[in-house]
């Protein structure tokens, strides 16, 4: 079974859009960690509101943090301290879709990132969408993924911009997944068309 942790170069990219449609396309679970802000309508609430087949579970977050910021910053608001070992995986024999929080080096603490609890098991999908200064970003986060040993693809989200996405694929050489378009709503239907877009290449990871 895969473990599949969805990886943004950046917070506001789409890895909740692009982690409802890898959990749809695969049926699988789906495990937030670290959930900062929102908690009335979390990412998890999303994913529940996204998808639409009857396999998938969706695990509880191990920190569910008040402030729409920085998990480190949010934990002080609310008088905690991330403990990354008290971050446990969810235990299933299915797929599991793990989604991060804000972009790779995100600080937990003082000293532990969002980077410190993607396993070595797990395969990296990163999230790119096209902005000034995402072609640094996208690199930035898939070298040091690339750097440390894991297995790494690429989801571009957003409309084409095949000079930024071809110097990325060229200089990482990590497999593409695909794209998602600007879609003017995001729908239950939405999201599995894309899901059976991108079965085949999820599936063969």
């Amino acid at each position: 079974m895969q473990k599949i942790f969805i990886a943004g170069i950046s917070t506001g990219v789409g890895k909740t859009l692009a982690s409802a449609i890898i959990t749809e396309a695969l049926h699988a679970d789906y495990w937030k960690p670290i959930q900062s802000g929102d908690l009335d309508n979390t990412d998890s609430d999303t994913i529940k509101n996204l998808i639409s087949n009857d396999n998938t579970v969706i695990h509880p977050s191990s920190y569910e943090l008040k402030s729409p910021m920085s998990p480190h910053a949010a934990a002080e608001i609310d008088g905690v301290r991330i403990d990354r070992f008290h971050i446990n995986e969810p235990e299933t024999e299915n797929h599991l879709v793990i989604e991060g929080s804000g972009g790779l080096l995100v600080p937990l603490n003082e000293e532990d990132t969002m980077f410190d609890i993607i396993m070595p098991n797990y395969k990296v999908i990163v999230v790119s969408k096209h902005y000034l200064g995402s072609i640094n970003h996208t690199l930035l986060t898939i070298n040091w993924l690339q750097h440390k040993g894991y297995d790494v693809s690429v989801l571009f989200n957003g409309n084409p911009n095949p000079q930024s996405e071809n110097i990325i694929l060229h200089k990482t050489g990590v497999s593409l997944i695909g794209r998602i378009e600007e879609e003017k709503e995001i729908s239950k239907e939405v999201v599995k068309k894309y899901a059976d877009k991108f079965k085949g290449i999820l599936e063969s990871l």
